[in-house]
């Protein structure tokens, strides 16, 4: 493991990646759990608010992110700097990224259905920057013997060939298999595969003139909501809480 971490992320200049995802995961799963004690009213945490307004935890996260980018500029290969930088950088970006539905919609949607897009999108960001980390892109390590390169390069292809399917899984509207898929190589295959949900791209393009296709995929989607929508649901909860019934966020 030291060889490894020594080799793949030391040697290339990663650390301050590593540090930068290690702090936006833990702000991210330390966020998520003080704001469902403050929903729940427990512990001592409260809402922050300036003269009536609700400060956003987005808007501190905004700053740590700004102060973070420029500091990782100023410092250059500065490694104490750097290091910093990129802990302060990660902080804010899981902060701005957890809100990330309310900036979208520009509206408060943190605790209804369109916030569990927050979620997602962080899942997704760990994902790619862990991708970046994972030290296989033969950029920065010295001395690659003929093995290592080719054992990396299938790497690099197996990952922009999961990143086709996932493509073509999200045309197919099965946005969470494609958003899951980008990870793990089976779940975009299997989405890629398979019919394409009803009002999806892929659907609306090639299904057109295919009465029979637009059927199955119909009666597909309407069975796959019915025996999963529950058990999708509890897990979504489980992770990002449950969503208002009323329209308002918090």
């Amino acid at each position: 493991m030291g060889h490894w971490l020594d080799r793949n992320i030391i040697e290339p200049g990663k650390l301050p990646l590593l540090l930068a995802l290690t702090a936006f995961v833990l702000t991210f799963l330390v966020t998520r759990s003080i704001t469902r004690l403050i929903r729940a009213g427990k512990g001592p945490f409260r809402n922050v608010r300036a003269g009536g307004l609700h400060i956003h935890h987005a808007v501190p996260g905004v700053v740590l992110t700004v102060i973070g980018g420029f500091g990782a500029v100023a410092s250059g290969r500065d490694g104490f700097g750097e290091a910093v930088s990129a802990v302060i950088f990660g902080i804010g970006a899981g902060l701005v990224l957890d809100e990330f539905a309310l900036i979208l919609h520009l509206h408060d949607v943190y605790w209804t259905e369109a916030g569990r897009q927050s979620v997602e999108v962080v899942v997704l960001t760990a994902a790619l920057v862990g991708l970046l980390l994972a030290g296989f892109a033969p950029f920065g390590v010295n001395d690659l013997s003929a093995d290592e390169l080719e054992d990396r390069g299938a790497v690099i292809v197996s990952v922009a060939t999961n990143f086709l399917f996932s493509l073509v899984a999200l045309s197919k509207g099965k946005f969470r298999m494609a958003l899951y898929g980008v990870v793990v190589p089976l779940i975009a295959l299997v989405g890629a595969v398979r019919l394409a949900r009803p009002g999806s791209p892929w659907a609306r393009r090639l299904y057109r003139r295919r009465p029979r296709a637009r059927a199955r995929s119909l009666l597909r989607a309407y069975r796959h909501d019915r025996r999963w929508s529950g058990p999708g649901r509890a897990f979504q909860n489980w992770i990002a809480g449950a969503p208002d019934r009323s329209a308002g966020g918090r």
